[in-house]
Parts: C-alpha cells; sequence; structure tokens
C-alpha cells in the first residue's frame, strides 16, 4: 500500500509540473527593457541591461550552495552545429534561437515546448563561418531575428508568426546577418556580417512596428566622406568593416556604441594601404539618426584579423579618483580598452593575455606600437604571432562586468599562429582573406584558456583559471559571487568571483560556445547554459577531437528541497 501511495505522490508531483505554463504575455515596454536585469525574473537582451554588463544581482545561487546546482530540465534542438548566442526571458517564457535561423519559445520553468519557427533559406547562400544565430531582441508583443541571408524578422511572440520581413542586402552579394538585434526606443538595429567576401558593412535601424528602415550607416566611408583619405586608391570598395556582434545603448549619453571587424583582405594590408577607418573600432552614434559622434580605432590597418567585435560594456568606475562614465572592452588584440563614454577619448589600456607580441605597447592615444617581427608572411611567419587570428577574446563569446566587485571576467583564447599573407584579386562571391591562420599553437597542443579577472582602472590581473582548451564561452557574473561559464570540453562551471576558485562544474554533453543566464520563475532563480560545438574556429584554436556536436539548452537549479523519505 505504501509503495502505491509514493507511485501516486510521484506522478501526482510530475502532472503538477508537466501541467505549468508560461505566465501571461504583456506588452514589453522601453520602461521594462531600461530595468535590464534589475527586474530578475527575466533576462531581456542579449547583454542583461543596455550596459551589456552580463550580471544579475540574484544572490538565491551563491558560493554555499553552488555545490548542490542541479539540472532541472534540458532541450535537445536536434540541430548539429554550435549555440552560439544567448537565449532571452521574458514572462515565464525562453526565446533560443539555434543554427540555420530556428527559434523556440520555451516554458522557462519546464522546458516545455510552446512553438518552434524556422526561416527558411535559400540553396545558393554565401556563408563563411557557419550558420550560427546569436539570440533575438524583444519589444511590445514582437521578437525581432536577423538571418543567414541578410533579413530581419519581427515574430508573434505568442505564436512565432512572422510579423514583418525587412531586407538588409543581398545575401548573394555575400552579406549574412548573425547577431542578436538591439532594441532603442521604437527601433530594432542590428548589424551584418559579410567582411570575408568583400562587402561593404552597415548598421540599420528599422522601426518595430512597421518594418521600414529608418536609417543606415555605414562602417566604410566613400568617396568625399571623412575618412576616405585612410583607404589607398578605390580599396574602400571592397573594405569589409562587418558588424556582425551586437552593439550597446547608454541612455545616460544616449549614444549607441557598435564594435566593428576587421578590414578586407584580412592579412593582406598592401592592397589597402592606410589606417582603414572605421573598421576594427567602435563607432559611437546618435541613436535617432545613425549620424556618427565619435569614434576608437584599436587596430589601424589590421593585418591580424584581429576584429573589434567583442562585446561593450558602458558602466560608471573610478579612474585616477575621478567618477566617469567609461566604455571598456577587452579586444581581440590582447588589450583591454577603457574609453571616455562620453567623447572616445583614451583612458587607460593594457594587456589582459598571457602572451602578446603583435605590439610592442600601446602610446599616449591607445594606439598599438607594431613590431613588424610579428606580421604575417608570406609562407608563414617565422614564429608564432601572439595572440593569434582568433584573437585574445573572439567576437561575440563576450565577457562580464561585475557591479559587486568592479571586476571584468574575461575568457580568453591563448593559441598563437603563424600567419600567412597570399596576394589575391577580389571576386564577388568568393572569400576575400588574403591568406590565413598558418600554423596554430592548436595544431601542436600547446594552446589553452583562461578565465581572468580584470581591473579595468589599474589593469591588475585579480587572478587568472586556466584551462586545457582555449576558452570560447561567455561569461555571466551574479551577485552571489560567482561567474559563470563553459569549456569546449563541454563543462559548465561556476567560479568564484573574489579568488578563481572552481566551486562547480557539469559535463554538458558538447562544446560550450555561448553565454551562460539566469532568472527567476516563481521565487526560484535558474541557470541556464546553451551547449554545442563545431563550426571553423574549433579546428583553429585547437578543440579536443572527442567531443560531439549535437546542441542543447540544460536549466539548472539548487533544489528547495529533499524528498521527504530522504
Amino acid at each position: 500500500m505504501r509503495k502505491h501511495c509514493l507511485v501516486l505522490l510521484i506522478l501526482a508531483a510530475s502532472i503538477i509540473v508537466c501541467s505549468a505554463s508560461a505566465e501571461e504575455n504583456n506588452p514589453v515596454t522601453t520602461e521594462r527593457l531600461l530595468e535590464g536585469t534589475d527586474n530578475t525574473n527575466g533576462w531581456t537582451m542579449y547583454g542583461g541591461n543596455y550596459g551589456n554588463w552580463r550580471y544579475s544581482p540574484l544572490e538565491d545561487i551563491n558560493k554555499n550552495n553552488v555545490d548542490e546546482l542541479t539540472p532541472v530540465w534540458m532541450f535537445q534542438t536536434g540541430i548539429v552545429g554550435q549555440l552560439s548566442g544567448s537565449p532571452i526571458v521574458v514572462d515565464g517564457v525562453m526565446y533560443m534561437s539555434a543554427p540555420y535561423n530556428n527559434l523556440w519559445a520555451l516554458d522557462a520553468k519546464t522546458g516545455s515546448v510552446i512553438w518552434h519557427f524556422e526561416h527558411e533559406m535559400p540553396s545558393d547562400l554565401i556563408l563563411c563561418c557557419g550558420p550560427s544565430n546569436r539570440g533575438v531582441a524583444i519589444k511590445g508583443d514582437l521578437l525581432f531575428m536577423a538571418t543567414l541571408d541578410a533579413k530581419i524578422l519581427a515574430i508573434d511572440r505568442a505564436t512565432g508568426e512572422v510579423r514583418w520581413t525587412a531586407t538588409m542586402e543581398d545575401y548573394k552579394s555575400g552579406y549574412s546577418a548573425t547577431s542578436a538585434p538591439l532594441i532603442v526606443g521604437d527601433m530594432v538595429i542590428s548589424g551584418i556580417a559579410g567582411g570575408e567576401y568583400g562587402a561593404r558593412g552597415f548598421i540599420d535601424a528599422y522601426d518595430t512596428i512597421t518594418g521600414r528602415r529608418v536609417w543606415r550607416r555605414y562602417t566604410i566611408p566613400a568617396a568625399g566622406e571623412v575618412g576616405i583619405e585612410t583607404w589607398a586608391g578605390d580599396s574602400w570598395k571592397t573594405g569589409g568593416g562587418p558588424s556582425w556582434s551586437t552593439g550597446t545603448y547608454d541612455p545616460q549619453t544616449n549614444l549607441l556604441y557598435w564594435p566593428i571587424g576587421n578590414p578586407s583582405p584580412d592579412w593582406n594590408g598592401d592592397l589597402r594601404l592606410g589606417d582603414n577607418l572605421y573598421t576594427n573600432s567602435v563607432v559611437a552614434l546618435e541613436p535617432e539618426t545613425g549620424e556618427m559622434k565619435w569614434y576608437f580605432q584599436f587596430t589601424p590597418h589590421d593585418v591580424w584579423d584581429y576584429d573589434a567585435t567583442n562585446g561593450l560594456v558602458v558602466a560608471d568606475i573610478d579612474v585616477d579618483g575621478e567618477t566617469v562614465r567609461a566604455l571598456m572592452q577587452p579586444n581581440r588584440n590582447g588589450y583591454v580598452y577603457t574609453l571616455d563614454a562620453a567623447t572616445g577619448a583614451f583612458l587607460k589600456g593594457f594587456q589582459y593575455t598571457d602572451r602578446l607580441n603583435w605590439s610592442k605597447g600601446l602610446d599616449a592615444s591607445g594606439r598599438p606600437q607594431v613590431d613588424e617581427k610579428y606580421t604575417p608572411k608570406v609562407g608563414g611567419a617565422e614564429k608564432f604571432i601572439c595572440p593569434g587570428n582568433v584573437g585574445g577574446n573572439n567576437g561575440a563569446w563576450t565577457y562580464a562586468w561585475s557591479q559587486s566587485t568592479k571586476l571584468m571576467y574575461v575568457p580568453s583564447v591563448e593559441s598563437c599562429g603563424k600567419m600567412v599573407k597570399e596576394h589575391m584579386t577580389f571576386m564577388q562571391g568568393v572569400p576575400f582573406w588574403g591568406g590565413g591562420p598558418g600554423e596554430t599553437e592548436g595544431q601542436v597542443g600547446d594552446a589553452y584558456g583562461t578565465v581572468t579577472a580584470v581591473e579595468p582602472t589599474t589593469g591588475t590581473i585579480r587572478w587568472s583559471y586556466k584551462n586545457d582548451y582555449p576558452i570560447l564561452a561567455g561569461a555571466l557574473a551574479t551577485a552571489g559571487g560567482l561567474v559563470f561559464s563553459g569549456d569546449l570540453e563541454g563543462h559548465a562551471f561556476a567560479l568564484d568571483d573574489l579568488t578563481g576558485e572552481v566551486l562547480w562544474k557539469f559535463q554538458t554533453g558538447s562544446s560550450i560556445r555561448s553565454q551562460p543566464i539566469t532568472w527567476k520563475v516563481d521565487g526560484e532563480q535558474f541557470v541556464a547554459v546553451p551547449s554545442g560545438g563545431g563550426g571553423i574556429i574549433g579546428s583553429i584554436v585547437g578543440a579536443p577531437e572527442s567531443v560531439t556536436h549535437g546542441s542543447t539548452v540544460v536549466v539548472f537549479s539548487v533544489p528547495k528541497s529533499k524528498w521527504f523519505w530522504e
């Protein structure tokens, strides 16, 4: 009789869990977006808040109980390929994108599928680096997704039906879109990919209701525009400058900050002499018009493929005894930069990677002092160039800024390479690289990764956690004193934010290339880690061969209580 009672109790509990449903959908207003992660019941945008902190004030899961963190649900996408984005959670619903422009609405407490959407793509699609999608944005009752065939879709958040479609550019010219859009006011803003094909980069803003394009800002100047003098001849016409990462908006300065990628061709600068503005830069734009207010170029005349597409953080920090509204970025080139968010003035710059040899340092204006011995050569450089072309931290796989510790937590790639310079002629629709990574430390087994705690006001490295393989995942910091990330072997892990000690680790089954998030539902804190490897980058930096490439989101929580019979 007692056994039957237990079965009934278990069944009853299962029914309750399975019948749980998402909360009522309320329109997502500008005010809700401005709250960011201060509203702990969700994760409403790619970076958590407009400052792109990837920080949560939640502390239910903390240093004292994180070792009890347990999977509560998993969702397998059924798609082989990397999950490289960040889900959002709104009103008890998780919206998660996956390769090939798939999108799911999932119950954020149980993982139950509410709906699934897949954007049909053309068979002649041109792509450089894999079919990634890095997430969606939300405003009102609409979700916004950029697609691999260079479109912006507005999708009904309740049904998964497309409300409107806007074409950004012709994908046949090499254009694509992979990043999570950003909402500013009544506009959805997105960058573009395709720099590897010589496509001229730009940033677009669209009306969230109608899909009408409000403005476009090109990232490469045309003839007669300011900055054209930094491009020799007509090289600007195939100059690249992709904008494929998600930008940052600061309500305080009312500026939109967007990170810009490399010039084209990547490794051969002979075809584009000059500094090549506005590649490898951050551009600060007026959000209403797209007018450029200032820019800062991190790597002039880039020949190492050091995109400046890493995430940008805006926060108040102490600089030389004064509180400054700062814009911060650990750049792919191995340096952390701190700029004045209002003016773009260079404040601080310092090395965060273990190894850096392409530059002898930064001058007073933040310009790198290039060591010509460590530039790509025909046939490959004689010595390993550090960082390698993947960079010290790579692209959209971003870092975290903690309001608790005032530290930046940077996952890094320590994989140098003997970059190759090649001569080539531009052809439409053909990769315009002018070289390649050459031999890498990943191929000879010398690559590794770290998560580094950086004090951006002084350049002090507080601690560094070392991993056997480069870390390509993002990071999440919480008020619970934790830093979450993941590795290429498939481990999700939590570190002590003050010491770097490993407090928790879980094998997800596939390489982790995405960003963890956290939220609360019905008073319970959850942590989600999208897991799914694959793509060209893993083979460059030296990923383990034994890890599978299936994609799954794993959601964790700390049990509130144990079963009564235990």
